[in-house]
């Protein structure tokens, strides 16, 4: 079983850690072993700005973790809490996956765990992130980053997307599916925080695209093109890039390979169709094109996925 440890000090909030609380404290039954979910912190530190918790485990226990959550932080105009920042060091130094949520990322700057990396957090802290911490790559455009044992998200649902993707990495793409049907929730959601930024608005509530996008999901067996897709649409390719890049974060083409490569996952997990056979059902064509992007995407060929994470 996989132990997951969660950050608590006295001004965390409430909704970031709710949301890893329930996916990692949960059991629903989904496979054999689920995480088991421990909380350090400091006992009767008052969460969201209202709820007293009740701790078991100090912060150092943290360093005993496979997997330690850290929310996000109270205020980033002030220093993270030195001793929170020890303890994920010392957790970290100790062979654990750590992963921030939202503004958690200052909290890992601070403890030297993302400097050369490529890190993100909420749009709006993201400018003080990368003055603060000058070497840490930070790209405010996405909801999360995977650098091996050290993970970010964006900003407060982008959480949820971060421990999604945690459970689809341990456990697979079907396993995380129906934990977020469970949730209510979508299993991945495409492009980045651009689609959230003020600079987006404008584009952010386009009907057309999300009829559109529907509309291809249903056809992805189809060699589908860009200029198919515009043609749907009712627009030039042009014009389509241009809403893709406001909406998704993505282009047309971009978007339309990450379904196809995220379709191949569900069916190599759930069907016993051949490497040929998805190729053809998720519109790859051949299989030596879908080896090829489903390797560029996850740095495993389908095969040795299938052998992984096949139920």
């Amino acid at each position: 079983m996989s132990s997951v440890a969660l950050a608590v000090t006295d001004g965390t909030p409430l909704f970031e850690l709710a949301a890893a609380c329930e996916v990692f404290g949960v059991d629903r039954g989904l496979t054999r072993r689920w995480y088991d979910l421990d909380i350090c912190g400091q006992d009767g530190a008052q969460i969201g700005g209202w709820l007293r918790a009740g701790i078991r485990h100090d912060l150092e226990a943290l360093a005993g973790a496979d997997t330690v959550i850290v929310p996000s932080c109270r205020d980033v105009a002030q220093p993270p809490s030195a001793a929170l920042v020890d303890a994920v060091r010392a957790a970290h130094a100790a062979g654990a996956r750590v992963a921030s949520l939202c503004t958690g990322a200052f909290v890992l700057a601070e403890a030297g765990l993302l400097d050369g990396r490529r890190a993100t957090t909420h749009w709006a802290h993201a400018e003080l992130l990368r003055d603060r911490y000058p070497a840490v790559s930070v790209d405010a455009g996405v909801l999360y980053i995977d650098e091996g044992n050290v993970l970010t998200s964006a900003g407060k649902a982008a959480g949820m997307d971060l421990c999604l993707y945690i459970v689809r990495t341990d456990y697979g793409t079907a396993v995380a599916n129906a934990l977020a049907r469970s949730l209510v929730v979508p299993p991945h959601r495409p492009g980045g925080q651009a689609q959230f930024m003020p600079a987006a608005v404008a584009h952010g509530h386009n009907h057309v695209l999300a009829d559109l996008m529907a509309w291809a999901l249903e056809r992805l067996e189809h060699p589908l093109t860009v200029r198919d897709l515009a043609r749907e649409a009712g627009m030039s390719s042009r014009n389509l890039a241009r809403h893709f890049n406001a909406v998704t974060g993505t282009s047309p083409l971009c978007w339309l390979v990450n379904e196809r490569v995220r379709r191949a996952q569900e069916l190599l997990e759930t069907s016993d169709l051949s490497v040929e056979q998805i190729a053809s059902r998720t519109g790859m064509g051949t299989a030596t094109t879908l080896r090829r992007h489903f390797s560029q995407q996850l740095g495993v060929p389908p095969g040795t996925y299938r052998r992984t994470f096949r139920s």
